[in-house]
């Protein structure tokens, strides 16, 4: 057994295992796939369950998936396995977006869905350590396209799950029609608003989300809800919600929402960086000068948005300054639900135009520490409990038969999320892709 320390060593060594597989029908046999093997050694682990870490740790990958997890003086590290020396780094489970949108915008202009769009999105995302993303709203027949491919040791890129079209309608019937065409697209929650845009739009009634959730649960499908209203929350649980995919931003919470939620387990997903793009190109963003959001931004994106017309039309927008006041909000409701137990699962909504994949979703948790929950509980809502909460068996923890998708971190993670920036190196099912790193 040859032990590298050189990351691209391995890497190409297994690329090359790995890509012979994918390339040479008769290498596809289980005898043949049984070659596919990495072990990652001498790594702090963090799980992603909230576990105390576990140092000197080992992880054996075959196949795309956790064989084996450990201190490494407990694992045997199989006689064919590729060598990862990752002493003095952290491990963790990749990070998962719970509410993101993938496939429709370029530069910054939506309107553009299709099989390209989607695996570019997707993998932008996983460059940040972003390897799953839950896509909740205008997934078109390419994207369950794409969900239905990630099944695979060879995948090397985020993975995808869709809702399909966002349920509006003004009558349960009509509402339940949009449920009934997304069902046969073969979707994996359905997604509804119930929200007025401060005043300015029609919003569901409750008769019509609860024949919503109705129909959607006959059919097996969860039901995830954007909402504003504190109002609306509690309604929403009445009739049997499965998700809250936006924060509570018109009022403080009550006891009684958080009692609910924990009663209930339903999970709660505050979206603060949505908030932050409605206002935050008034002026340049300090963010523009971040080499870590520059890795990956598109320069013709930064132009318009620095133009002293584009930055007249945020610092004008009444919205934009109310949902600046949101914010706010939502960030100390975010702090109470956490405090009394309900389970956050770390979603951005990104995805739309300027409301930038990957480099947002390490915004949000930067967000989430400001609102006072600690490192540990950010890490858990962006994996093991974001998991959870969607319904996701394979993904968000290191152990063993889940997918080995993990982040290689040069610093400690519990020592502050930022340290989540720290990237050495992005896996998905074992295989290495590329990253960014701050």
């Amino acid at each position: 057994m040859e032990k590298r320390t050189s990351l691209s060593l391995t890497v190409l060594a297994l690329a090359a295992t790995l890509g012979a597989c994918s390339a040479d029908p008769e290498t596809s046999s289980p005898e043949a796939a049984e070659t596919s093997a990495l072990a990652v050694v001498g790594a702090t682990v963090i799980d992603g369950s909230g576990a105390d870490p576990m140092p000197d740790a080992t992880v054996v990958v075959r196949d795309g998936r956790i064989e084996s997890v450990g201190p490494s003086a407990e694992i045997e590290v199989p006689a064919d396995a590729e060598i990862l020396d990752a002493a003095g780094k952290y491990l963790v489970p990749g990070l998962i977006n719970a509410h993101g949108h993938v496939g429709a915008t370029l530069g910054l202009e939506g309107g553009h869905y299709s099989r390209d769009n989607v695996l570019r999105q997707l993998e932008l995302y996983a460059s940040y350590g972003v390897t799953t993303v839950v896509s909740l709203g205008g997934d078109e027949p390419a994207g369950v396209e794409v969900r239905d491919e990630q099944d695979t040791p060879s995948l090397d890129r985020a993975r995808l799950y869709v809702a399909g079209a966002v349920v509006a309608g003004i009558t349960p019937g009509a509402a339940l029609e949009m449920v009934s065409g997304n069902a046969a697209m073969g979707v994996d929650f359905i997604k509804i608003r119930v929200d007025d845009n401060l005043g300015s739009t029609y919003k569901m009634t409750p008769d019509v989300y609860e024949a919503v959730i109705a129909g959607a649960h006959e059919l097996g499908l969860p039901v995830a809800a954007h909402l504003f209203y504190l109002e609306d929350a509690h309604g929403l649980l009445d009739v049997d919600v499965d998700f809250i995919v936006h924060s509570v931003r018109d009022r403080d919470v009550d006891d009684a929402l958080a009692a609910r939620l924990v009663e209930a387990d339903v999970c709660y997903s505050p979206t603060l960086t949505r908030e932050v793009s409605t206002f935050v190109y008034e002026s340049e963003p300090e963010f523009f000068s971040d080499p870590f959001f520059l890795a990956s931004a598109e320069p013709a994106v930064l132009e318009a948005l620095r133009t002293p017309e584009s930055m007249a039309r945020y610092r004008e927008s009444e919205s934009a300054q109310r949902y600046k006041e949101a914010l706010a909000q939502a960030q100390e409701n975010l702090g109470a639900l956490s405090d009394a137990g309900v389970t956050i699962a770390m979603g951005t909504d990104t995805g739309p135009p300027a409301r930038f994949q990957g480099y947002f979703e390490h915004m949000e948790l930067a967000l989430m520490a400001e609102s006072g929950m600690s490192p540990m509980e950010i890490l858990v809502a962006s994996t093991g409990d974001a998991a959870r909460c969607t319904g996701l068996d394979d993904v968000g923890t290191i152990e063993a038969g889940k997918w080995a998708d993990l982040i290689l971190l040069d610093a400690d993670p519990l020592e502050g999320v930022d340290n989540l920036r720290a990237i050495e190196s992005v896996w998905i099912a074992g295989n290495e892709v590329p990253s960014v790193s701050g």
